[in-house]
């Protein structure tokens, strides 16, 4: 069974490319221990309350039941139900069931997800579920969890198991809507439908009924329509998660009388309207996740209602106006990700009082103004994101006293910072973004004893030479320097760069040989490259003949080179990078012909030799690659039948070369 509520710390995932942001920040609900233990824990107080040596035989009416759900399943790979056998007890000897002192099953538990010997079995089943199940009239917990396969609807019997404490049927493939006969399961306390395929709306009667219910989970499934308002008599619900669903309509007011309510889950939903004024009155609330919905309007002041409130995510929204000054009073937070919406106006001082926050998001906003010195008071802060706003002014010193910030990214700000402040190097920094925030000059020297692995100084006016202290930032993956105006050749040191994995320092002037970048030490199993982008520069060649045989290449999946002096031939040995899917050399006065030891590079998506000086035919086998879907020689010397081809590749692909023939030019005339 998922267990979807026993932690309430997300795990985010920083990215490592400062242009995107994930969707990044990972879900709460995944590891194969919580889903695990949560199960566990619900099945022990069963085994403890329930004497499997029960003093009566099985009762016939519950053992005709379990033989018809074991008839139902058509594939037990792992014989889950070998035990259920009809001349047994039901009660003593079927694994999984357990009964009470007179011989009624208050206890099936048969999940794909178990313990046995402190190994984790995960397993299958194939069938449906039978609707004699719902002749358990004695039945408290249930759990099909993790079968992944079981099928078909779930029968609305099922309405009929008046004593159900515990329903557990998450991680399969059931169909069709929730039985609106769920309203009569009065006793449930936890219903876990997560993870399946089943839709429809969500009958309001069910929602008014269930007066029980403390934890709610039908996440991963294609529920649709508006959240019913009788949502708001579910007042022992405590865990409310509804993520990953086709939901509309508005949150509905009445969530704000959910007084017990600990964690509320609506993100990736269809949801519009405002966030309620009422969601400030869930004292006791610690997780809000409304993100990826079509939410519009302001953050309601009465969020500083919210005094248990840890972990809020926002973003992936339409919200607009000025974060209210009442988020101060949330004194308890950690985690602010309201990136990607249309907040407005100036970062409210008042954040200055957050002494637990740790992680802020946010990105992509119309923010303005300087940033608060108060910032400088969230002493336990690890990421501060603000790219993508409107922010200018001076940044404060004050930032100098967060000694635990890992994460910092200002890009895409007109800051005009000139220089990079001093105060910067008192900053333990993991991350520094600051790509378009208008730094000038030549790289600070402080940066050469800095501990940074992810470094973006892109989009700026930076000049003058690479440094040969740049061989010291030995913490470097991921180094962003282009758009710049850097000169010279990449000095010796480089080579010390053994855990990079993606460069891009297209852009710049740029000069000599770029074999030192593909010949780089690795730490292995770290440093080989991802990515490497250095077009549009004045690099010369020839490219290195055994390019594809450098350690520090062995992994690459994106290599682009064009529009540098080069000269030579295409290397034979790229086809030895078996991850490759990117090869961009365009005008890079290259000369010889395309040499068909590419395709052994069969994850190649994008090939493009254009504004070149090629000659020769085209291989057939390159244009064959099973994934190829871009691919350019135009401009070139190329001539001969162009080879039969799967992918969808344009006309002027191959335009400019006077020997080509055969579609998609004209035919080739004969000979």
């Amino acid at each position: 069974m998922t267990q979807h509520f026993t932690t309430l710390v997300p795990t985010l995932s920083p990215q490592l490319k400062p242009t995107s942001l994930p969707t990044q920040h990972s879900k709460l609900h995944t590891s194969m221990e919580k889903r695990y233990n949560h199960r566990n824990i619900c099945t022990l107080i069963f085994i403890l309350s329930f004497s499997p040596l029960a003093s009566e035989a099985c009762h016939e009416v519950d053992k005709e039941a379990l033989l018809h759900f074991k008839h139902k399943i058509t594939y037990d790979p792992s014989k889950l139900l070998h035990t259920w056998t009809p001349a047994s007890n039901c009660c003593r000897s079927w694994e999984g069931v357990a009964c009470d002192s007179s011989g009624r099953v208050v206890n099936v538990s048969r999940p794909g997800l178990t313990s046995v010997d402190d190994f984790i079995l995960d397993t299958s089943m194939s069938g449906t579920l039978s609707p004699f199940l719902g002749n358990l009239s004695f039945l408290q917990l249930l759990d099909l969890s993790d079968l992944k396969d079981l099928k078909g609807h779930i029968p609305p019997e099922f309405g009929k198991l008046s004593r159900l404490t515990y329903l557990f049927l998450d991680s399969n493939k059931l169909s069709g809507s929730m039985p609106v006969t769920f309203r009569y399961l009065v006793r449930l306390k936890r219903l876990f439908l997560n993870d399946n395929i089943l839709s429809g709306s969500v009958a309001s009667p069910i929602f008014g009924s269930l007066f029980s219910l403390s934890e709610l989970g039908l996440s991963g499934n294609k529920f649709s329509g508006s959240v019913p308002a009788s949502i708001g008599k579910l007042r022992l619900v405590s865990k409310l998660d509804l993520h990953d669903n086709s939901f509309s309509g508005s949150i509905p007011n009445t969530i704000g009388k959910l007084i017990n309510l600990n964690s509320l889950d609506l993100s990736e939903n269809r949801i519009t309207g405002s966030i309620p004024k009422s969601i400030g009155g869930l004292p006791k609330l610690v997780l809000l996740y409304l993100h990826q919905n079509q939410l519009t309007g302001s953050i309601p002041s009465s969020i500083s209602g919210l005094k248990s409130l840890q972990f809020c995510r926002i973003s992936e929204n339409k919200l607009t106006g000025q974060i209210p000054a009442e988020i101060g009073k949330l004194s308890r937070v950690q985690r602010l990700i309201f990136e990607n919406n249309k907040l407005t106006g100036k970062l409210p001082a008042t954040m200055g009082n957050l002494a637990n926050l740790t992680d802020i998001y946010f990105s992509n906003n119309h923010f303005t103004g300087i940033i608060p010195s108060t910032f400088g008071n969230l002493q336990n802060l690890q990421t501060l994101e603000l790219s993508r706003n409107q922010l200018s002014g001076q940044l404060p010193p004050q930032l100098a006293k967060l000694k635990r910030l890992q994460s910092f990214d200002l890009s895409f700000n007109p800051l005009g910072l000139v220089a990079i402040p001093r105060w910067f190097q008192k900053l333990n920094l993991f991350r520094l973004i600051l790509a378009n925030t208008g730094i000038k000059g030549q790289l600070p020297n402080w940066l050469s004893s800095s501990s940074i692995s992810t470094l973006d100084l892109s989009s700026n006016e930076l000049s003058g030479r690479l440094p040969s202290w740049i061989g010291n930032m030995t913490n470097l993956s991921f180094l962003n320097l282009s758009s710049n105006g850097f000169y010279s050749s990449i000095p010796g040191q480089f080579k010390n760069l053994s855990l990079l994995m993606d460069l891009d320092l297209h852009s710049n002037k740029l000069s000599g040989n770029m074999n030192l970048i593909f010949s780089k030490n690795v730490q292995d199993p770290l440093g080989h490259f991802n990515s490497i982008d250095l077009s549009h520069n004045m690099f010369s060649g020839p490219i290195d003949e055994k390019v594809g045989q450098e350690p520090a290449m062995a992994s690459i999946v994106s290599l682009v080179l064009s529009h540098n002096p080069l000269a030579g031939n295409v290397p034979k040995s790229i086809g030895k990078l078996s991850e490759l899917q990117v090869l961009q050399l365009v005008s890079n006065g290259l000369s010889g012909g395309i040499p068909g030891e590419i395709a052994n590079a069969k994850g190649l998506k994008a090939i493009l030799l254009s504004k070149n000086r090629l000659s020769g035919t085209i291989p057939e086998k390159v244009l064959s690659l099973k994934d190829l879907e871009k691919f350019d020689v135009s401009g070139n010397q190329l001539s001969g039948r162009i080879p039969p081809h799967k992918a969808n590749i344009p006309v002027s692909a191959f335009l400019d070369n006077p020997g080509l023939c055969g579609p998609p030019l004209p035919p080739c005339k004969p000979s």
